[in-house]
């Protein structure tokens, strides 16, 4: 089996972003629908109770595990073009 190429790599990486995304997304709806707007952590502070509802931590946690992924897989995608274009 031949080595893929940068452009199938960089497609299936695009495809594998996607896929988180979306994932995240309907995770942090199906919480969203799950849980009734009233539950979720509440925190004093002087102005009275702040409450931060699960499904807002859901979807914000969601989010940002999407982030992290695309970061990390655009990093490596940049340190292996880098490392290959000290090799040439």
């Amino acid at each position: 089996m031949p080595a893929p190429t940068a452009l199938t790599q960089t497609i299936l990486l695009a495809f594998r972003i996607a896929f988180v995304w979306t994932g995240g997304i309907l995770i942090a709806v199906a919480v969203s629908a799950l849980l009734p707007a009233e539950s979720g952590l509440t925190f004093a502070s002087s102005k009275g109770p702040l409450l931060l509802p699960y499904s807002r931590l859901a979807f914000w946690t969601c989010i940002w595990a999407a982030v992290t992924v695309t970061v990390l897989v655009v990093v490596r995608a940049m340190m292996a073009d880098f490392s290959a274009g000290a090799a040439r």
